[in-house]
């Protein structure tokens, strides 16, 4: 099964495309849905270290964030919201046109995120080997093994694939401390703050041995200056812990088939097939 962040890659696609493209009068950016069916349809080609997968494009519902807006209100309020900023989301009707009519499957939960849906799709489908296609490292948490793999383009070729494996060298903390591990550190992208004075480091040495935050308070590791730290931030921590985890039980009605998807034609075909040009 091969899971698509459609946002993701739709917007790394728009703003980071090696060129612009433009419709045959030039009066209209075509460059974020050309460059997300390119990706699409290279990677299913050439980078999946699968069989042929079953590809389900899942996107963020509009009202995906309010809940945990609701705890926090500074969960995502780093994110732009001009015109420019925005400009991925005039691509969404005719993206989910062409979808479907190449036979690609899309979910849109008008209150759940995308992750959280991809969370509960690796967890409904546990016997399916599964890659999720995003640049977000939200989904470390979700890497297990060879059965689910994660596939990052904007990362240099030969480092596409990241495994569980990776995760732990790099970081010193497994899939499941992931998101304890951000609730200490902070998360830039989701303007999670994390505890003053706690680098990479520090985080994953308190977290050694696959501790949990659940049994750090009686670990006797939180000592000293950065230890107080914690602890008077530590509802904070929490909080903001639960607002990294994913959800495991959105109300999904896709069903996977467990047949392959169609391949996709050239992206030029697509946005012909459409009426863009």
């Amino acid at each position: 099964m091969f899971l698509v962040d459609g946002f993701n890659v739709l917007w790394r696609g728009h703003f980071g495309f090696p060129a612009p493209i433009f419709s045959r009068d030039k009066q209209r950016n075509l460059t974020g849905l050309f460059a997300f069916f390119a990706l699409l349809r290279v990677t299913l080609r050439d980078d999946l270290d699968t069989d042929p997968a079953e590809v389900c494009v899942v996107l963020d519902g509009e009202h995906g964030s309010t809940e945990r807006k609701g705890a926090d209100a500074g969960y995502k309020a780093n994110r732009e919201n001009t015109p420019a900023a925005l400009e991925p989301l005039q691509f969404l009707a005719p993206m989910k046109k062409a979808l479907d009519a190449y036979g690609i499957a899309w979910v849109e939960i008008s209150d759940a995120e995308a992750d959280d849906v991809v969370g509960t799709l690796v967890h409904r489908y546990a016997d399916r080997t599964i890659r999720i296609m995003s640049a977000d490292q939200d989904y470390y948490q979700l890497l297990a093994g060879e059965r689910v793999r994660i596939i990052n383009r904007s990362r240099k070729a030969s480092k596409w694939i990241i495994t569980d494996t990776e995760v732990y060298e790099r970081y010193g903390v497994t899939p499941a401390q992931w998101p304890d591990y951000r609730a200490l550190t902070g998360d830039k992208s989701d303007n999670l703050p994390g505890v003053k004075g706690i680098g990479a480091k520090t985080a994953a040495d308190l977290l050694a041995g696959g501790l949990m935050l659940d049994g750090l308070r009686s670990s006797g590791r939180l000592t000293g200056a950065k230890g107080a730290a914690i602890e008077a931030a530590w509802t904070d921590v929490l909080r903001w812990r639960d607002l990294s985890r994913m959800r495991l039980d959105v109300p999904v009605a896709w069903q996977a088939t467990g047949q392959a998807s169609p391949t996709l034609p050239k992206p030029a075909d697509v946005v012909e097939k459409l009426g863009l040009w």
